[in-house]
């Protein structure tokens, strides 16, 4: 937790060190690019080295839970040229350079620090990153990754690499709740949700619900490739071993064995966890959900009858309000299609249920 703190502290603090001042992008062009696309400029000798190696490494990691390899982003290297002005409208930038090195690559990009930035760079060996938001287009994320030496770098990035990583998986989630919360068609869903369960939400246009038992809702969005599920399911809460994986992946089982059904016409037919994949396991890990301890699991599921898979991503967390246990579970079915974004949007509502909490009364003399 301590290293996390320190990366949050680092990244908010640093956006007042380079020229521009950061702002709300307004006068701005909008960024370009799709959910994912990044750009990566650096000097292309670093680019061939052991740094340019760590970068690819943080950038071009697979996604976890997805029965095909897919890269977390559709990371592109470029040479830092001032020609290119319009390459740095792309909606994921990074910047990544060292002092030590003083090629026209090197150069391009330190023009646009400050002195005093690069006066702190010599002097203080932990300051590695800065975040600029809508340095260049408005919705853009823009980092700057560097260090006095190669050395000293590399080092700074094996350290974080995951913050690194996870700062741009915020991002992409954060447009994507942006567009959510424009979107008025799935206003009557949301007003459900919220009545039944006491938790607020946010859906993409075209969600429909399927489902609605005392305890659990099954929310869907059939396309003609694309078959989009999300679900919600509560319980009692009597104990903190409820939210050991093991026990969740056990009531998630029950949950869809009963109500989410491959074929209305077949009541038997029902889905259920894949575990039959050695290379592509369920991983689990703590979270915090909307300031809410959560357990993230992602994972493959089939139906009963292997005609049918696919990647799902739950969360399961307590609502201290109502003393209720949530699970919250999206999976898609896009046979021979990619899926990352498809997930990134299924994560991105997860992200946007949080407890309503009860109104305080007043204390009665």
């Amino acid at each position: 937790m301590k290293k996390i703190f320190i990366f949050l502290l680092l990244v908010s603090v640093f956006a007042q060190c380079t020229k521009n001042e950061s702002g709300t992008g307004e006068g701005l062009p909008r960024a370009t690019g799709r959910s994912g696309d990044m750009i990566v400029m650096m000097d292309s000798l670093q680019w061939r080295n052991a740094l340019g190696e760590e970068v690819q490494q943080i950038f071009r990691r697979e996604m976890e839970g997805l029965p095909r390899p897919e890269y977390n982003f559709n990371s592109k290297f470029i040479q830092p040229n001032k020609k290119i002005k319009l390459l740095t409208q792309i909606r994921n930038l990074v910047y990544v350079f060292t002092l030590d090195q003083k090629s026209k690559g090197t150069k391009a990009i330190t023009e646009n620090l400050s002195e005093e930035t690069i006066k702190r760079i010599q002097s203080d060996s932990s300051f590695f990153i800065v975040s600029k938001p809508n340095e260049y287009a408005k919705g853009q994320e823009v980092l700057y990754l560097f260090g006095r030496t190669e050395n000293e770098l590399l080092a700074h990035l094996q350290k974080n690499k995951i913050q690194i990583e996870e700062h741009f998986n915020k991002a992409e989630r954060k447009r994507l709740l942006e567009a959510m919360r424009v979107v008025s068609s799935t206003t009557a869903i949301k007003k459900t949700i919220e009545e039944k369960f006491k938790i607020k939400s946010l859906f993409p246009a075209g969600f429909k619900i399927a489902d609605n038992q005392k305890d659990f809702i099954w929310l869907r969005l059939p396309e003609t490739e694309i078959d989009k599920n999300f679900f919600i399911a509560t319980k009692p809460y009597v104990s903190e071993y409820q939210l050991l994986p093991d026990s969740i992946l056990q009531w998630r089982e029950s949950i869809t064995s009963n109500y989410i059904f491959e074929d209305p016409d077949q009541p038997s037919s029902y889905i259920t966890i894949e575990r039959d994949i050695p290379f592509n396991p369920i991983q689990a890990r703590q979270v915090n959900l909307n300031n809410n301890f959560a357990m993230e699991i992602r994972g493959l599921w089939r139906t009963n009858t292997r005609t049918m898979g696919g990647p799902f991503l739950s969360y399961t967390f307590v609502n201290p309000s109502n003393n209720l246990l949530y699970y919250v579970e999206g999976f898609v079915y896009s046979p021979g299609k990619p899926q990352r974004e498809l997930m990134r949007e299924i994560e991105a509502i997860a992200y946007s249920i949080e407890p309503i909490e009860k109104p305080r009364t007043e204390k009665q003399n």
